[in-house]
């Protein structure tokens, strides 16, 4: 490789630490590893977290006893932080389809859902790329695009990460509100198979008329971040063409970082970025 690809570890590294955890950001960090994508939400009292689902997730959190939560729940933003922080989210459930995804994953009990204040903080030379988790088809689930936008912004201008971060998510709603009122973050358009399907939802606006890299840029770019496995390299030389960078997730297995090398993406979000700059050297 002569070009420069962009690897970040999909929530810190999850196939190699708990995700979405500070221990496995900073141990992924150890590995080398300088960019990561991570996902935020927002507690009951208004504190951004650092947390993929919108609900404990029972297959990685058992309560302050020890004990496996036998369903999904409670909702993120129906605690507040400190009852969150009760929560160990160090260890994958065994027997749960996430222990046959990522069965090398080293566990590291006592890991507590973190705050993005203390990711940004902890990691000051690493850039994030951070996806405002809301979904417009069940908007009782979170906080309001809106209002979760704009913790999330004043969190990274209290760290003074502005430079270091990209904004991204599949509400397309998020990204128009940071170009909004802070035009200098960089945003990146989210896009998978069921949003694209029902754009009218997700990107709330009508159908796009042209291709997807088309919509991308006429919403000003700079990054496309669509599902790997819905990209092709005829898409990747049009995305090029607009001008646009192209950041697909989740690449874990080497034969397809090789073809999106070939292709010519930008980089990818990877849960096995130990692997992926390896072959990106």
């Amino acid at each position: 490789m002569t070009r420069p690809l962009d690897i970040q570890g999909h929530r810190g590294a999850r196939a190699l630490f708990p995700e979405n955890t500070l221990e496995g950001f900073l141990a992924a960090r150890a590995l080398g590893v300088k960019a990561f994508e991570l996902d935020v939400g927002l507690s009951a009292d208004g504190v951004a977290v650092v947390s993929h689902d919108p609900a404990l997730n029972p297959e990685i959190t058992r309560d302050a006893s020890g004990a496996w939560l036998d369903e999904s729940g409670p909702a993120i933003r129906a605690m507040t932080y400190a009852q969150l922080s009760t929560y160990d989210v160090g260890r994958i459930r065994p027997g749960s389809r996430t222990s046959f995804l990522f069965p090398d994953q080293l566990p590291h009990d006592g890991a507590r859902m973190p705050t993005l204040a203390t990711v940004l903080t902890a990691l000051p030379d690493a850039r994030f790329t951070i996806e405002v988790k809301t979904d417009p088809a069940r908007p009782d689930r979170t906080a309001s695009s809106e209002v979760l936008t704009d913790a999330t912004l004043a969190v990274i201008s209290m760290c003074g990460a502005a430079a270091r971060v990209v904004m991204e998510s599949f509400d397309w709603r998020v990204q128009r509100h940071v170009r909004k009122v802070c035009p200098d973050i960089r945003l990146a358009w989210l896009t998978r198979p069921e949003t694209i399907r029902n754009a009218a939802l997700w990107w709330d606006c009508a159908a796009p008329v042209g291709s997807v890299p088309e919509a991308v840029a006429a919403e000003g770019g700079p990054i496309w971040a669509p599902d790997y496995t819905d990209l092709t390299e005829a898409l990747v030389k049009e995305a090029h063409a607009l001008g646009l960078l192209i950041l697909p997730w989740t690449v874990n297995q080497p034969a397809d970082m090789r073809r999106l090398i070939d292709w010519g993406v930008d980089g990818w979000i990877s849960d096995r970025p130990d692997v992926a700059l390896r072959l990106a050297c």
